[in-house]
């Protein structure tokens, strides 16, 4: 189960006018279970994304790519997103691009617009060809039910070894104007920065113009999704895509207007609880982790720094059995690779607790004080470097042995 996550309750995702959602079950990989969700956009709406830095991007990914920098060069808009769950349609070659276009081409038949307004996605079993068959079964009965409340279930639609659905929802006003966001992630394991297996969405009711919303989603990204990491794999499928409807009275066309700042921080707040429900959600997680590292020379080296604690098998392991042999963690900031550190200035603390002193072991440091701290659910570990102002935080979780039974079943 996640780790202090509770269920998102269906009725507190607030609609967002402007997209309209449904879901059908294809049987792609299991019988009974919802794996196609179709996103239904308003004519006005701006769509942007980010994906996988991954070299071996999924067909849909590319697709996706070519179809938003259409929009970019002044193409028509996206009308709808359509997923996939239990195939990833990835590593699949000039095949693999056939199918993921013909999805597009049906759904777009079906909503009477180009294939190229649409947005395809998948996620699931790696080198394996997609089944365009059931997708394309599946649409008109995901179509027939769009409604603009079916949140809950869009959550459930994109799940694989997810242990539950992830979404979140809130309402503000910004400028004067109410604006409604609501957003979904899916993710487990294959989750690394750059981006993680991940598929995320969100969307709001503002008119943004289309270069501002890509700024926008690069920022938020970078706050929040590229943020976390459970196992250092980067997926190939990674994609986190912002939608503003247009249905609303807020109107923001350019970085510099004065409600700009506000959208952005909020749709950031939003992605970064989006983004560590994925987390809590870990396979196999006991634990979530917050390693913030401070007084740094630059983000960067904060975060190169933090990622290496968060990736190291031995740190992680030791958190799962909440054993405070912390001297792990000293051993993967000296490999980071930040080059010039110097050790002597180093504090690490475990939540309240003060276990390394310039670089050595705090003389006042008791090992029952650190295994107090390692029997918690959730644990903060900070890293002053004592060399500049700078700051970075990421999360994480443990590595149980229930993480090699998911990942080694996985197919089967």
């Amino acid at each position: 189960m996640a780790v202090n996550s509770p269920l998102p309750v269906a009725a507190e995702l607030h609609a967002v006018a402007g997209i309209d959602i449904g879901y059908a079950q294809a049987g792609i990989k299991k019988p009974g279970r919802k794996d196609v969700l179709v996103m239904r956009l308003a004519a006005g709406a701006t769509v942007a994304g980010v994906f996988t830095k991954n070299r071996f991007c999924a067909a849909p990914v590319q697709l996706c790519k070519s179809h938003l920098a259409t929009v970019s060069a002044g193409g028509a808009p996206i009308r709808a997103l359509v997923v996939n769950t239990g195939n990833a349609n990835a590593g699949t070659g000039a095949t693999g691009l056939a199918r993921a276009l013909e999805t597009c081409t049906a759904l777009a038949g079906l909503l009477g617009c180009a294939a190229e307004q649409i947005l395809p996605f998948s996620t699931g079993v790696i080198l394996e060809p997609l089944p365009v068959d059931k997708i394309v079964a599946a649409l008109p009965a995901a179509i027939a039910n769009l409604t603009a409340d079916n949140w809950f279930n869009a959550a459930e639609a994109i799940m694989t070894t997810d242990t539950q659905p992830k979404a979140a929802s809130r309402t503000l006003q910004i400028g004067g104007h109410p604006v409604t966001m609501t957003g979904i992630s899916k993710g487990a394991g294959m989750i690394k920065p750059n981006m993680a297996t991940m598929l995320g969405y969100l969307a709001f009711d503002a008119t943004v113009a289309q270069p501002v919303l890509e700024q926008l989603v690069r920022h938020a990204a970078d706050q929040s999704f590229n943020c976390i990491t459970i196992d250092g794999d980067t997926s190939t499928n990674d994609s986190f895509i912002v939608v503003a409807t247009g249905a609303g009275s807020l109107v923001i066309d350019s970085v510099d207007d004065a409600n700009y700042a506000a959208l952005r921080d909020a749709v950031t707040a939003l992605s970064t609880n989006l983004a560590q429900q994925i987390i809590r959600d870990g396979e196999g997680a006991t634990k979530f982790i917050t390693i913030t590292v401070e007084q740094g020379k630059s983000i960067e080296e904060c975060r190169q720094i933090a990622y290496a604690i968060a990736h190291s098998p031995l740190v992680k392991t030791a958190f799962f059995a909440s054993d405070p042999n912390l001297g792990r963690i000293l051993a993967a900031i000296g490999y980071a690779g930040v080059d010039d550190l110097d050790v002597e200035l180093l504090d690490l603390y475990l939540d309240d607790v003060w276990v390394a002193k310039h670089g050595g072991r705090n003389p006042d440091y008791q090992e029952a004080d650190g295994q107090r701290v390692m029997k918690q659910s959730e644990i903060l570990v900070r890293v002053t470097l004592g060399r500049g102002a700078a700051t970075a935080t990421v999360w994480t979780c443990d590595l149980s042995h229930e993480y090699v039974t998911i990942n080694a079943d996985y197919r089967s």
